[in-house]
Parts: C-alpha cells; structure tokens; sequence
C-alpha cells in the first residue's frame, strides 16, 4: 500500500522560508518520479514541482519563478520541497504524489499559511 506522509507546515510571515517533507513507503521510491500538488481553500489542485527518480530531472511550475527547490533523498525515501520568499498566495495544503501527471491525493498534506 502507497503510503506518503507529509510535514514541515505552518504559519510564516510573508518573506519567510520552510522546508517541507514527504516519506514515501509502500513502493520502490527509488524508481518513481515524485510530485509536489497543492489545494488552495475553494480551488482545485495546482501542480508545483516534479522531480525524476535519481533527482537529476526537475520540473517546476512556471507560476513559482524560482522561488521554489524540490530535492529528494533515496536513502532516506523522502521528496523535499524548499519554499522561499513566500507570499499570501501560496497559502494552501501541500501534498506529493507519485508519478508524472499525478494530481491525486492519497494523503492528508501538510498546512501552509501565510500571513502577517
């Protein structure tokens, strides 16, 4: 059974920075191309970031300008998202999914808020 289990929310001031994690198990990780999806209040689920199974392919959305990095680590069965310079609108739970185009959630994510 896919499990993924997210962490690394909270509430951070606009300008700030967080890391967040998401253990994989259930599946060989090493071989999986890893997502990270998140679901604004009231909105669908908006694709951010795609990373290939040895990390040396990585794919963002257009709409984050740099401001986001995803990393993972094989040894460790964990995908990472690094987010800097966060704004109000990156308000949201954030999830990952395995394989590309995956927009499902099979997990509860993790809370982002942003806010002053």
């Amino acid at each position: 059974e896919v499990q993924l289990v997210e962490s690394g929310g909270g509430l951070v001031q606009p300008g700030g920075s967080l890391r967040l994690s998401c253990v994989a198990s259930g599946f060989t990780f090493s071989t999986a191309n890893m997502n990270w999806v998140r679901q604004a209040p009231g909105e669908g689920p908006q694709w951010l970031a795609r990373i290939s199974p040895d990390g040396s392919v990585k794919r963002y959305a257009t709409l984050l300008s740099g401001r986001f990095t995803i990393s993972r680590d094989n040894t460790e069965n964990t995908v990472y998202l690094q987010l800097n310079s966060l704004k109000t609108e990156d308000t949201g739970n954030y999830y990952c999914t395995k394989d590309i185009g995956e927009l499902r959630r099979s997990s509860q994510g993790t809370q982002v808020t942003v806010s002053s």
